[in-house]
């Protein structure tokens, strides 16, 4: 069903479908979700979370349905055009550059903001130098957030992998975001990571009053997280509701939770 437009509504994905060649990645998906809520999509793999996250986004077109972000139509915009109306993301593969500082990284994710022209970067004056030490005001109060301090200055090569994850959340904040679709943020991690990756989830929500899509398969850390979940299996949602309602959905749990062997 077409999930009807809604002004308490923050993001409503009405019927996606997109399909590549003859495979159906997403059909007929819809969603909505409430500003400052943690949302989360689960199902298997190659279940189209990530297809819907890349639709969102603007990485990719869908061919039918539509996608509306704060009453805006987003479904074929540009990334870039998506990223200035308020949503960012952090990818389940990293995508840092290895060979920055911390900072660095953080920078570069300011520089969508930057308004001034190359002559007055090459002068490194005015409204160049205010922009400028407003956007390293803002990378240092996320190092802050994000405890990574001691690891500002160090190139992103060097760093632990769950850093490296954290760092990958910190540049999509770096945005500042209204949004931020965050795509398996704990894979791969181990259980003290896990912990401290899902502590700044519920940081970021609730202090900084960011709404989170979450794609993740910890269902721990999904059914710690999140407000709602919609279940997806083969790109058809199979259901939808609070992490209670959905462990008790025998639908679900044939097709994604599974039975306990009795």
């Amino acid at each position: 069903m077409a999930v009807v437009n809604d002004a308490s509504y923050q993001l409503e994905v009405s019927d996606l479908s997109m399909s590549f060649g003859g495979i159906k990645a997403v059909q007929g998906v819809s969603f909505a979700v409430h500003p400052e809520e943690i949302y989360s999509i689960i199902g298997p793999n190659g279940a189209g979370k990530t297809t819907i996250f890349n639709c969102i986004s603007g990485i990719y077109q869908a061919q039918a349905g539509s996608i509306v972000f704060e009453g805006s139509k987003i479904l074929g915009r540009k990334p870039h055009e998506i990223a200035h109306m308020g949503i960012a993301r952090a990818f389940q593969n990293i995508e840092l550059f290895r060979g920055m500082t911390v900072l660095d990284n953080l920078m570069s994710a300011q520089g969508y903001r930057i308004k001034y022209g190359l002559f007055r970067a090459a002068l490194y004056l005015g409204r160049c130098l205010r922009e400028e030490v407003e956007s390293r005001g803002k990378v240092e109060e996320i190092i802050e957030f994000l405890d990574l301090q001691r690891v500002r200055n160090t190139p992103v090569g060097g760093l632990s992998y769950g850093l490296q994850k954290r760092l990958e959340l910190g540049r999509a904040l770096a945005m500042e975001p209204k949004l931020v679709l965050i795509d398996e943020p704990v894979s791969g991690m181990n259980l003290e990571e896990t912990e401290d990756m899902a502590r700044y989830i519920l940081d970021i929500n609730e202090d900084m009053r960011i709404t989170i899509v979450l794609i993740e398969h910890d269902m721990g850390v999904v059914m710690d997280l999140s407000d709602r979940v919609t279940v997806l299996n083969f790109g058809i949602k199979i259901a939808e509701g609070t992490p209670r309602e959905i462990v008790k959905n025998q639908e679900v749990i044939s097709a994604y939770l599974g039975e306990e062997q009795a």
